[in-house]
Order: C-alpha cells, then sequence, then structure tokens
C-alpha cells in the first residue's frame, strides 16, 4: 500500500505505530507538538514528513487514513476531525472515555463511509487467536470464568485511572476470546495508593453473556509485573501468561488436578501491533469491518463508564438501567 497514513503522537507508544506503518511502506507523515519528539522521528526516518500542524494533515489529499496515538482525553475531538475531514482513523484505546462520545464516533465513521479501529491490541495477539480457536472447538468445554490480570509500574499516569489505561485490552480480550459481549458490571473497586485523586489499582467483577463472569485486575504500581490470562471452562483451563517468550499458551485438564498434566498448543510468533496496522490497511484496501471496529470501541467505553460511576459510588438504581447487550466482537 502506498504511503498515506499519518501518525499523531509520537510519544513512547506512538514510535511503536510509526515504526510499524513505516515497515509497512505506508506511513507519510508524523504529527507532534513536541519538537524533540519530532527530532527523533526526523533522524530515524529522514525521508518521512514531520509537521506540529494537525489541520494541515486533515487538508493534505496524499493522507488516507490517520492514527490518532494522543492522551485518551483528546480523542474525541481528533477523531471527530479526521473522520468529517474523510479520513479513515485508528484510534488508540480507549475510543473515548465517555459512551457518549464514543457512540458518535461510530455512527459519525457509518455516515461518512469510513474505517474506524480501535486500538484494542490484544484481538490481533496469535496467542489469544489462538486460544480463541481452542474455545471454539470446545477444547475447554463451556466457559465459566475468565481472570485478567495486568499489573505493572507506570510513573507517566496521563489516563484518569488505571481502569481507562488497562481494562479496554482486558474486557475486549474477554469478550474476544469468549465470544461473549459484558452485560453489566457486577462490583468495581478502585485504590489511591499514592494519594494523587487518581485511582491507580482497580479490580472489576464483570458479567457477560450465558453467565460467563469475568474479573480484571489492573494496576500501575506492581513492581512486579505479571500479564496473564485465565480462561475455565468444564472440561480444562487455559492460561496465557504475556511475560515469557515461549510457551505463553498452556491448557490444564481439570480432571486430572496436576500441575504437570498440561498441553502446550503452538502459535505464529508476530508482533501484535504489527498485525493490527497490517488489519487497518487491509480493511481499507479490501473494504472491510476492522476487528476491533467502533461498535467493538462503543461496547468496552460502555462497560468501563458504568464501573467508573460504580466506584464513584452511583447509585445502584440508576447502575441498574445500564444493563446492556450489543453485538460481540467480530
Amino acid at each position: 500500500m502506498k504511503k498515506c497514513t499519518a501518525v499523531v503522537g509520537c510519544g513512547l507508544w506512538g514510535r511503536n505505530i510509526v515504526r510499524n506503518f513505516y515497515n509497512l511502506g505506508a506511513l507519510h507523515s508524523v504529527c507532534d507538538l513536541d519538537k524533540e519528539n519530532l527530532k527523533m522521528i526526523q533522524e530515524l526516518y529522514p525521508e518521512v514528513n514531520t509537521t506540529s500542524d494537525f489541520d494541515s494533515l486533515l487538508k493534505n489529499p496524499e493522507v488516507v487514513a490517520m492514527c490518532i496515538v494522543t492522551p485518551s482525553h483528546t480523542h474525541f475531538n481528533l477523531v471527530k476531525k479526521a473522520i468529517l475531514a474523510g479520513k479513515h482513523v485508528y484510534v488508540e484505546k480507549p475510543i473515548s472515555t465517555s459512551s457518549n462520545e464514543a457512540k458518535e464516533l461510530k455512527e459519525l465513521a457509518q455516515q461518512v463511509g469510513v474505517k474506524l479501529l480501535v486500538g484494542h491490541l490484544l484481538l490481533y495477539h496469535p496467542a489469544v487467536n489462538r486460544l480463541k480457536m481452542l474455545i471454539a472447538e470446545g477444547v475447554l468445554g463451556e466457559i465459566k470464568y475468565v481472570q485478567s490480570d495486568r499489573l505493572n509500574i507506570n510513573y507517566f499516569k496521563n489516563d484518569r485511572s488505571v481502569m481507562w489505561d488497562l481494562a479496554p485490552h482486558d474486557v475486549s480480550m474477554i469478550a474476544h476470546v469468549t465470544g461473549k459481549a459484558p452485560l453489566k458490571v457486577i462490583s468495581a473497586t478502585g485504590c489511591d495508593s499514592e494519594f494523587e485523586n487518581i485511582c491507580d489499582i482497580t479490580h472489576l467483577t464483570i458479567e457477560f453473556e450465558d453467565g460467563v463472569i469475568g474479573q480484571v485486575s489492573d494496576s500501575w504500581i506492581h513492581p512486579q509485573k505479571r500479564v496473564s490470562l485465565l480462561v475455565r471452562g468444564t472440561k480444562a483451563t487455559a492460561i496465557l501468561d504475556d511475560t515469557i517468550q515461549e510457551g505463553k499458551l498452556k491448557v490444564y485438564d481439570n480432571k486430572k488436578g496436576s500441575q504437570n498434566e498440561i498441553e502446550v498448543f503452538d502459535y505464529l510468533e508476530i508482533e501484535p501491533l504489527k498485525l493490527e496496522c497490517q488489519h487497518f490497511l487491509n480493511c481499507i484496501k479490501n473494504d472491510k469491518t476492522p476487528r476491533s471496529d467502533g461498535e467493538n470501541g462503543y461496547m468496552i467505553v460502555k462497560i468501563l463508564e458504568q464501573a467508573e460511576a460504580m466506584m464513584l459510588g452511583a447509585d445502584k438504581a440508576a447502575l441498574d438501567k445500564h444493563e446492556f447487550k450489543l453485538s460481540r466482537s467480530k
């Protein structure tokens, strides 16, 4: 695909997206307000256009697609402008921190006729998709319980809580591998361990379709990194440990009751971000709906918004009205 994509925001994560679109031969421009960030891009990719003028990219007919990799509170305005300019949009998760805004963006993209992909990266992870296949094949039996832990140190707290930073990955991944949409939040708690008026530890319990219970724990203050997914079925239990290099996905027979009785499943080792960027370009080229489209992004924001309201002590009767059912992740 020709060089038609502009990346807006080239901070720590944005640079990874820049690298991938460059390697895919699709990077046209990089935009950032920080001159030092742009200088770094110029040194690494001297042939790539750099600018601090977002509006100039909106007017550039050579820019067909835009990747918004900026703080979450800026997503709505930037994505809306890009869609109205007729650009296909890849926006980092969450699509927004407001379900009304998320709904507006997904509907606007449909009206304008552009692709909208939300950066739910784990929907493109080879091990996650291998697990999804095993579940679909009935290897685990009927799914009853899922637990996702995403714990690490993060000194750059640019979201309003760790939940908005990390839980979009967890909730979208659980919905994706099980094929069950989230229905409602059962419980949600958070802790501000450093007294900065921002939750750096959160725990969610969510009811998914068919009675599947999902528990999600996210932390910015754990000195020992843990990134794991446990899926418990009636026949077997799968554990995906994303902190190890090999053998990330293991399946344990529930009946044998021994940790030595495991089966390791192979999958292709390809960088998930490369697959996500490639998927975005392919959806544009072949007029396909992205796996993590605007509907998927809206579904996740809706459930996290409900969780945040519960953490803040919203009235339970009002929360009950939030129970909903949306189309499943593709």
